[in-house]
């Protein structure tokens, strides 16, 4: 009798998350599994200690330097760090390379959660720290934990789930006063139309939106963020030296 396939084997080389969604396995490979979770967790956890309140940017990999979104990252990115935040993203090329870039600039703190893929995905050149993670719900995870806010670049599908994920965690209480800012109106116009359309059916409630804003202007956001996340947590907006942030827990 032909013996069942491990999905840990059918790729070269194995991707982590590909065998952890693959099915049932042995008790043994289980928890062998369990076990490379922890661990992710656990160098997550060590690497960002003291990386103190982070704003997460997210946005495409795939735009390049020369696109105006890029470049309004990198404005945005600027402007992050220059309230006293560290600049967090998913550690890769494009609209994540340019929102740390934008943090190096003004010599802010600027760090990444990057992720294992079966084609290498190497972290950008302007990061003070990153951790690179084999589970995509762990980074996930992670970028939430040391947030307390997220900006929303135009992207695509993964843009897209750590946006909509972030507004189901505010929905369930999950997350409190945790603003999401969207910048790119005009590229998010039928994403925003569709979240009022569920307001209006009722499918979620107004109140879920308080947290969400759409803007082009990085004045706007920034006003967003000191409303949304410095003024109801006391924070007192402040550069740091690019050396001294190390074990610093506030801003």
């Amino acid at each position: 009798m032909q013996q069942p396939l491990d999905p840990g084997k059918l790729f070269v080389p194995p991707v982590a998350d590909r065998v952890l969604l693959g099915g049932p396995r042995s008790r043994t490979e289980e928890a062998r599994t369990l076990l490379r979770v922890a661990w992710d967790f656990f160098r997550g956890f060590r690497a960002l200690h003291f990386v103190g309140p982070c704003v997460t940017v997210f946005g495409s990999a795939r735009t390049k330097e020369t696109d105006p979104h890029y470049q309004l990252a990198r404005k945005m990115g600027a402007a992050i760090a220059e309230l006293g935040f560290t600049v967090m993203t998913g550690g890769g090329p494009g609209i994540m390379e340019a929102a740390n870039r934008g943090a190096k600039d003004v010599g802010g703190r600027s760090v990444a959660c990057n992720i294992e893929l079966s084609h290498e995905q190497s972290a950008n050149p302007y990061l003070d720290r990153f951790v690179t993670l084999r589970h995509f719900f762990v980074r996930k995870t992670l970028l939430v934990k040391y947030s307390y806010a997220f900006v929303v670049m135009p992207g695509g599908f993964g843009t897209l789930d750590e946006m909509f994920e972030a507004l189901t965690l505010i929905q369930t209480a999950k997350l409190q006063d945790f603003p999401v800012i969207l910048m790119g109106s005009e590229y998010w116009r039928e994403q925003v139309a569709m979240i009022n359309k569920m307001a209006d059916a009722h499918m979620i409630s107004r109140e879920d939106l308080r947290l969400l804003q759409v803007t082009d202007s990085v004045e706007e956001a920034v006003n967003f963020l000191v409303d949304k996340a410095i003024k109801p947590f006391g924070l007192k907006p402040s550069i740091r030296q690019p050396n001294s942030w190390l074990g610093e827990r506030g801003l």
